[in-house]
């Protein structure tokens, strides 16, 4: 893992001055049940109920699981089968805000006294990972340090996508929040160490992280090359702290914990209020908005559509959940904000890739694979069916980062490829 490969991407971070600013009420909230890997909640609502602010509206029983809330006060309209981007299919609620935003009665501060305390309050906030993966928090938190004892917390500051801004904002908005929700971890997950890992292309984030931590000698400011991709967790644990994670298995069997800026900083935020995560500070952006471009605070929930109203959206082409690279496509401006939603761009060209041609062999995929692996040789194994060969070329490493596709001069999809592959490695 010495090479770690990695393309330079155009910036792009016109929102990067942009201070956050609250988006308001939408005249609809709609929300789906599935918004984080594992078992989908069971929705607690029926038509024509009222419902108030961050009151539980959706858990399972699933430790593996992350509740939902609602992020405003008002009734229930409609309750109604969602098609996930994913493809599967949820539950979602349709609420029509009064406009009081009455908090609920039992939204209170959690007590915290231990670790069991401090991950049972983290569940139920509805925590899932703010910087797009969407994996319930509480199950990172859950390590066993007998089996696997922790020494160091990474805080993912990359933020190597083009165009997204929102994590820049939070280390610059809600600083005190971010150093809050660090120690908290530190303090009741047993962790000594804290490297704080940012790219370069963050000056005014480095400079004031380097001020408030110049008296702490736990926490360290790793200052990062502007690599993508930087912020994926093998490759921000070994720019950070010089540890590997092997194939099959977690950070935690390298000592390491990666949490988002974002995350901690919300953490700390519901220690204090007992406000479970009903918004996201997301980035609204791409060629196809005439305005308002920035960096806002959205509940969610929120149509898509709304903000795209918002924003002048002109002639849009491409919609995406997340960056260029790894954001997913939005199939309607319908489709709502999600717990996942870092950023909304909206861009008036087609993503469409130029017409591919034969492979020329000329390992360039290979070159600016973060982890050396060989996407020419995936799709070859892939076109005749040989799981085998795709297991021993390590295609499970595979993050579909698009590097590969990014840099093929032939215009193969090769990031396309490897999903495809996965999915035939994992039917066999």
């Amino acid at each position: 893992m010495k090479n770690l490969g990695g393309v330079k991407l155009p910036h792009h971070k016109n929102t990067a001055d942009s201070k956050t600013v609250d988006f308001g009420l939408p005249k609809l909230i709609r929300i789906p049940m599935a918004q984080a890997m594992g078992a989908v909640p069971n929705l607690y609502l029926k038509k024509d109920d009222k419902v108030f602010v961050g009151q539980k509206i959706g858990s399972a029983d699933s430790f593996m699981s992350a509740p939902i809330h609602s992020p405003v006060s008002g009734d229930v309209i409609d309750i109604s089968d969602y098609l996930n981007p994913n493809g599967s299919r949820c539950k979602a609620v349709t609420i029509r805000p009064d406009g009081e935003q009455t908090l609920f009665e039992e939204v209170r501060p959690p007590e915290i006294t231990d670790k069991a305390s401090f991950i049972l309050a983290v569940r139920e906030s509805g925590l899932t990972g703010l910087g797009g993966a969407a994996f319930p928090t509480h199950v990172k938190l859950s390590f066993d340090e007998k089996k696997t004892p922790i020494d160091t917390l990474v805080i993912n500051g990359a933020e190597c996508e083009p165009y997204i801004t929102s994590d820049s904002r939070c280390f610059i908005e809600d600083t005190e929040d971010v150093l809050s929700g660090i120690k908290l971890c530190m303090k009741y997950l047993g962790i000594a160490r804290c490297v704080i890992g940012i790219e370069d292309n963050k000056k005014e984030a480095i400079a004031l992280m380097r001020e408030k931590t110049a008296a702490d000698s736990d926490i360290e400011i790793k200052v990062l090359p502007s690599l993508y991709p930087q912020g994926a967790e093998k490759v921000i644990i070994y720019k950070t702290t010089g540890r590997v994670v092997m194939e099959g298995q977690l950070p935690s069997n390298a000592g390491v914990l990666v949490l988002n800026v974002s995350t901690v900083s919300f953490i700390s935020k519901y220690c204090k209020t007992g406000l479970p995560l009903t918004s996201k500070r997301l980035t609204l952006d791409g060629t196809a908005l005439t305005k308002n471009r920035g960096n806002y605070n959205v509940l969610i929930g929120t149509p898509v559509a709304e903000l795209l109203e918002f924003a002048g959206a002109e002639n849009v082409k491409t919609l995406l959940y997340g960056g260029p690279m790894m954001g997913v496509p939005i199939y309607s401006p319908e489709q709502p904000v999600l717990k996942s939603t870092n950023a909304i761009l909206a861009f008036n060209t087609d993503a469409a890739l130029t017409e591919p041609i034969a492979c020329i062999r000329c390992g360039t995929c290979s070159r600016a694979c973060p982890l050396n692996l060989l996407p020419m040789r995936f799709e070859t194994a892939y076109k005749v069916k040989d799981t085998k060969l795709l297991a021993k070329l390590k295609l499970p490493l595979c993050m579909n980062c698009g590097c590969c596709s990014y840099v093929c001069p032939a215009n193969r999809p090769l990031t396309e490829t490897n999903l495809l592959a996965k999915e035939l490695l994992r039917k066999k």
